[in-house]
């Protein structure tokens, strides 16, 4: 696989998993007797994928010289 392959396969893992942690995330701020400590965990490894996911995409896109 190329570099490109790789990044956008990563790429896409990342936005799943962010997508999943979102899900979780809500259900267990839904419901009154989840944990919060682990509902503010998931939202930082949220916030760390997000954060990979703009390095990903950032690194993705040619630099245009106007």
């Amino acid at each position: 696989m190329t570099d490109d392959q790789d990044n956008h396969t990563r790429l896409e893992t990342l936005r799943l998993e962010h997508r999943d942690l979102d899900d979780v995330i809500h259900r267990l701020i839904a419901d009154a007797d989840s944990d919060r400590l682990q509902v503010q965990r998931l939202k930082k490894r949220k916030l760390r994928l997000r954060d990979q996911i703009l390095r990903l995409q950032s690194g993705s896109i040619p630099d245009i010289i106007a």
